[in-house]
């Protein structure tokens, strides 16, 4: 038995080794192979996953596709369109550069699945997280952005919706990188209905707002555009922001809506403009900018942009200019007035002496009394503040003043050098200046001028009084300034100033010689005093250390401008990166 089974054993051997080094035709083999293939398919037909992942792949794709696809029967979609507004997507689209959106939480949202098979389910229904979100490109820089969705349950909470708010709020942080917010609802606010899916209440979290202020003072810029009705938390979502921007065809923005407000104050029948629209926030400084409609809304969020860093510890983005630095500006030599009471265009002044095109205001619609924004010089980012005397004789109130504290701020921690050109006849006076407040906020101004450490460049135009005068040029030791021959300073305007100080021997001659010799002496006093007030006078003291022709001023604020980013600014990074400074917007 035992040779019989060694001689099989020898056999099944050889023939299998006949079988490799002859070897059957192609076609042979490949009929063998198919029809081993199909044995194995039919012993798990139903339960073999496949190697390649492209069920997950497929389930994924579904669900993004259901996700592209805007249902025209959807109510809300079908409210946002009649509503004049863009969809979701539309506007992700119109914001960001051809090709650059990559999404996170592409497949984030509520799914009813249904089994095919024994480990196999299909989507067949799916309404995505009312908010999506993601890299993208504006003008070649990378962002990171939030776009709310309120064709699904009008921007409220779901349940995806605040984990994903949150963790971008974080990437923004990690990757220092911008952070912009389109809001059109509340944000992932919340509603009563999720008590009720819920099943219970909540005491309301903000997980959300520790990174937006972290955000804020590390200097990552927030820009924000309200294109619907902003919301409870989508209102205080685009406030908390650097800079924000309303749509006027669609946008407003509210603490809550017109129902909840019917019941709270009795003020009925309010349509969202009326309650909080463009008039209302727009010239209150809750938002900074109007924007006609949304496609400019994201322009002017691209054009803010390009001015800044992605975080304060780095340098604000210079560009190639072709208007010369030595540019002189020969119309600036009589722009101003020489009869004192008249006014001027300020912004004239800007638009003449920054980089041709580059002026960008920045609440031009509230705090009217002061103008502030972004310009170049050279090529390089500037902030600009001037005081507008075409509106109350650029006398500074408290919205001016808290206007002008907020962009101090705001330069502050992009590390954004500030050119200002100073007419300033004080702080504002009178029952309304003091009902609103004015020395508060003028004080706090002056808090932020003294606290504040970007250096700033003076160009005296015309008037400089009293504390406002001041605070403003005498905040950096020592003072970069220069003064136009159109200068004129002191404790107090003339006007006004004489009564004050020659009060006792006017009335004496009023009431001794009669009301035409108090004249006499009134104008008598006027002409000496102009006569000592001539700048040059004090520039002999040395109490303005150079007065330039007005045409000369381009050439001379583009090299200071120009120092700065060379020499300076390198030195200021070093110390805000080792903690030596420490600026702060919120």
């Amino acid at each position: 038995m035992g040779a019989d089974d060694n001689s099989s054993n020898a056999t099944a051997r050889l023939s299998q080794l006949s079988s490799h080094i002859s070897p059957k035709n192609a076609d042979e083999r490949g009929a063998e192979q198919q029809t081993k293939t199909r044995s194995r398919r039919k012993k798990n037909v139903d339960n073999t996953l496949p190697p390649d992942y492209s069920d997950i792949l497929g389930q994924i794709t579904s669900l993004q596709k259901m996700a592209l696809t805007p249902d025209p029967t959807n109510r809300g979609y079908s409210r946002q369109k009649q509503a004049g507004k863009l969809w979701v997507r539309e506007r992700v689209e119109q914001l960001l550069d051809e090709g650059s959106f990559r999404e996170v939480g592409s497949v984030s949202g509520t799914v009813e699945w249904k089994k095919i098979a024994a480990a196999r389910e299909k989507p067949v229904s799916y309404v995505p997280s009312n908010n999506v979100q993601g890299f993208g490109k504006l003008r070649g820089r990378t962002i990171v952005f939030t776009a709310d969705d309120f064709s699904i349950r009008a921007g409220h909470a779901d349940g995806a919706l605040m984990d994903k708010t949150l963790y971008m709020e974080k990437l923004a942080v990690a990757l220092r990188l911008p952070m912009v917010k389109l809001v059109d609802g509340s944000s992932g606010g919340g509603s009563v209905t999720t008590i009720r899916t819920n099943g219970f209440s909540y005491i309301p979290p903000m997980s959300a707002f520790p990174p937006v202020i972290e955000q804020l003072n590390m200097g990552i810029p927030n820009l924000g555009a309200v294109l619907g009705p902003a919301i409870g938390l989508g209102a205080a979502r685009v406030v908390a922001c650097h800079f924000s921007v309303m749509a006027a065809d669609i946008g407003s923005l509210f603490n809550a809506g017109p129902n909840v407000v019917a019941g709270a104050t009795f003020e009925e029948g309010l349509s969202f403009t009326e309650l909080g629209g463009p008039a209302m926030h727009c010239t209150n400084g809750t938002i900074d900018n109007l924007a006609a409609n949304e496609a400019e809304c994201f322009e002017q969020i691209r054009t803010v942009l390009e001015y800044l860093p992605n975080s304060g510890f780095s340098a604000p983005p210079s560009v190639p200019v072709e208007d010369p630095v030595n540019r002189s500006c020969p119309d600036l030599r009589t722009i101003i007035p020489r009869k004192r009471e008249r006014m001027y265009n300020a912004r004239k002044i800007i638009t003449s002496v920054v980089d041709q095109g580059s002026w960008f205001e920045i609440g031009s619609l509230w705090g009217t009394t002061a103008i502030c924004g972004l310009a170049r010089l050279g090529g390089y980012p500037v902030g600009i503040i001037s005081l507008n005397c075409e509106v109350n004789a650029g006398a500074l109130d408290a919205l001016g003043s808290q206007k002008l504290n907020r962009h101090l701020k705001f330069l502050d921690i992009f590390n954004i050098p500030l050119l200002q050109f100073v007419d300033v006849p004080g702080y504002a006076i009178g029952t309304s200046a003091e009902r609103t407040a004015t020395m508060r906020h003028g004080v706090n101004l002056a808090v932020t001028y003294y606290s504040t450490t970007i250096p700033i460049f003076n160009v005296v135009t015309r008037r400089a009084y009293g504390v406002a005068g001041g605070i403003m040029l005498d905040s950096r030791d020592p003072r970069q300034r220069v003064c136009w021959p159109s200068g004129e300073w002191g404790s107090l305007p003339l006007q006004g100033g004489i009564d004050v100080g020659h009060s006792f021997e006017l009335k004496e001659i009023e009431r001794k010689e009669g009301l035409a010799k108090r004249k006499e002496r009134y104008d008598e006093l006027d002409e000496e005093y102009r006569r000592l007030m001539n700048p040059v006078r004090t520039a002999n003291h040395f109490g303005a250390e150079e007065i330039i022709d007005p045409a000369d001023t381009r050439y001379v604020v583009c090299t200071w401008a120009k120092h700065y980013y060379d020499e300076l600014l390198p030195i200021r990074l070093m110390e805000r990166t080792g903690g030596k400074i420490h600026p702060s917007f919120a």
